[in-house]
């Protein structure tokens, strides 16, 4: 079921109004992406004294300069996690777009979803963008325990995030919150391996910018087979 939903998702990549919100997700993700380094630069250019004395070597300027090269480096290597709080974000904003494409193409019998109002689906985006940000600090402190097994716990930890917030997201289009959450909890499993399944692209650069629009589209198809799964 989880692959069916996904290689769907995958197939409907050239659809017009996938093309268009992935291409303001990306433009999203590289603003976000590039204004959090630009706070980090200043925050280095801030901190750093304009030389050190150096014994038997005198005074050494330009530390702030190859500490900003060093950083740009940082950067690319924290963009892997920070993709994940930009994944939630682009869900809130472009959620709609996605679903409506899927419910057309595939689902074209359907009644009329009820759309989240905008301000609840951005409120329910920040609150979750909180909860990642969170659990991903917290994640921090045992990546250097786990050695090798880093990315499989990096993955369990977001996969469980993002296949509970695409999932609700979707669901309360068309169930009440007691019924999606209901829905939810019964295949709370099924859900954490396709989140899983989208958070393990969101650790490869320029790959992780298309996870958001997959995201979404094979929790739709998810959404639809579990709801009538349990009729």
């Amino acid at each position: 079921m989880i692959f069916t939903a996904f290689f769907r998702a995958l197939g409907q990549l050239g659809d017009r109004r996938f093309r268009r919100v992935l291409l303001l997700g990306v433009l999203l993700a590289l603003a976000l992406l590039a204004g959090f380094y630009a706070a980090f630069l200043q925050l280095i250019w801030w901190l750093t004294p304009d030389s050190i004395e150096i014994p038997f070597v005198g005074p050494v300027t330009g530390i702030e300069t190859l500490l900003g090269w060093g950083s740009l480096l940082v950067m690319l290597a924290l963009s892997v996690f920070l993709m994940v709080p930009v994944a939630s974000v682009f869900t809130g904003l472009f959620l709609e777009d996605i679903v409506d494409a899927v419910e057309d193409r595939h689902y074209p019998a359907l009644p009329p979803a009820t759309p989240l109002p905008w301000a609840e689906a951005l409120r329910q985006s920040v609150n979750f963008l909180g909860v990642v940000l969170a659990v991903n600090l917290g994640a921090l402190f045992l990546y250097p325990f786990v050695g090798p097994f880093t990315p499989v716990l990096f993955w369990a930890v977001n996969g469980f995030l993002l296949g509970r917030e695409y999932f609700t997201l979707v669901a309360l289009r068309r169930l009440p919150p007691v019924e999606a959450a209901a829905l939810r909890r019964r295949n709370r499993l099924r859900l954490w391996a396709a989140g899983t399944l989208m958070a393990a692209p969101l650790s490869i650069p320029v790959v992780n910018l298309v996870v958001p629009v997959l995201g979404v589209a094979t929790f739709t198809h998810l959404f639809h087979r579990l709801a009538a799964a349990g009729r």
